[in-house]
């Protein structure tokens, strides 16, 4: 982009050839993985049940924005002055986002509603935006701008609604948002999504969250002494983001999206939701992680509801895997895809079983962990290397630029 150049958005989707994230989305991103660090923190002071559950209330408000501005950019993003500085706006109001559900000075649920309001507002100008340039997708276009201006209102409300009726609020609007895709499904039928672009959208996003993992080695290890225990800890947390990344980033090939004149199908809105509970299940995996480092060092004490927040981490990344397997489309044979997703879930509840042996330290919960881990990858090789004799190519997958919106896209 020249310096001021103003460019009107345009249907970036039916553009010919394969299309990479622009420098601006990988920034976009890290602002997100900043407020994921943060609601870590939380977590990692409070991992009682009603702790998590504030936590995984405010990941998926966090991860929504992202995903309806992800949405947006995939069809109409064009990298320009506006559009830099709109974003630009969103991202200070996110990192208010951020500073309002720490545990200190700055966290205020008044600040939340308030940023919040702010970038939901801004998303509507860019719908606004391109409602005037791009006539041919008003139809969809003016329903978001409908839908999401109503949550809007109701975000607005929120900020001089004292606490509990705020929550209540909240949550009237992110129903709202939710159900606008649904409600404008035939449109989106007629607007393109990037066969391409998508998939590597929440591959990026997902690569930043598990690389929470390592950075919560590095800061637990840091916090003790380099004892034998705390250091297998360290090492074998390192194993689990390790196996997590090989299983999930060696299965990410195919087809996410309905090619044009296919009738509607479940798996481009089951493999699009799938992701958030495996971002959730991936950042409790970090927090899990440092919080057995420490204890196993003996810095602090390692209850069950530290146990369970990596445990708990580590199950809902493999049953999230196992349904993006079961949703995705690769030109495999279907013996091997059921071969997958019965590893996943078998790992799944593994996962759970090391949970409930209370008896297990810290370090050994890492460990147990990890082995798993180190089994998926094993199981993997050999379900792709050694396919069955009867197994035929997933006759849903093709070779096809042309792509539909799922039914339910944002």
């Amino acid at each position: 982009m020249k310096i001021g150049a103003i460019m009107p958005p345009r249907l970036r989707t039916v553009e010919e050839g394969e299309r990479a994230a622009t420098w601006l989305e990988l920034f976009y991103d890290l602002i997100f993985v900043a407020v994921v660090a943060v609601l870590g923190t939380r977590l990692g002071h409070d991992p009682s049940w009603t702790g998590w559950l504030s936590y995984v209330s405010f990941f998926v408000l966090v991860w929504w924005l992202w995903a309806s501005h992800t949405f947006y950019a995939d069809r109409f993003d064009t990298d320009d002055l506006v559009y830099r500085l709109i974003a630009g706006t969103q991202m200070v109001a996110i990192a208010f986002i951020g500073a309002s559900v720490s545990l200190d000075a700055g966290g205020s649920t008044f600040v939340f509603a308030a940023a919040y309001t702010v970038v939901r507002v801004l998303l509507v100008v860019l719908y606004a935006r391109t409602h005037r340039h791009v006539p041919i997708v008003r139809p969809l276009v003016r329903g978001y701008m409908v839908g999401h201006g109503i949550a809007c209102v109701f975000w607005a409300a929120s900020i001089v609604v004292p606490d509990p009726g705020r929550f209540y609020l909240w949550g009237v609007a992110l129903a709202i948002d939710f159900a606008t895709p649904y409600v404008m499904r035939r449109e989106q039928a007629a607007v393109p999504l990037d066969v391409s672009h998508l998939p590597e959208r929440f591959g990026l996003f997902t690569i930043l969250v598990l690389g929470e993992t390592i950075v919560a080695v590095a800061a637990g290890l840091g916090h003790v002494e380099w004892h034998a225990a705390s250091t297998i800890a360290g090492v074998f947390g390192i194993v689990i983001a390790t196996g997590i990344w090989w299983i999930h980033f060696d299965n990410v090939d195919g087809f996410v999206v309905r090619r044009r004149g296919e009738k509607r199908d479940w798996r481009p809105t089951v493999w699009i939701y799938s992701h958030l509970p495996l971002a959730i299940g991936l950042a409790m995996v970090g927090v899990g992680v440092e919080q057995a480092i420490e204890a196993a060092d003996g810095y602090s004490d390692y209850g069950g509801g530290q146990r369970w927040v990596l445990v708990l981490g580590a199950a809902l990344a493999f049953l999230s895997m196992a349904a993006i397997e079961t949703a995705s489309r690769r030109e495999v044979g279907g013996t091997v895809r059921r071969r997958i997703v019965g590893n996943r879930l078998t790992a799944f509840a593994a996962s759970i079983v090391v949970g409930f042996v209370s008896a297990l330290n810290a370090a050994l919960v890492v460990v147990f962990l990890a082995l798993i881990c180190v089994y998926q990858v094993g199981v993997d090789i050999l379900a792709t290397a050694v396919p069955a004799d009867d197994d035929e190519p997933d006759d849903t997958a093709s070779e096809s630029n042309g792509v539909e919106s799922p039914a339910n896209d944002e």
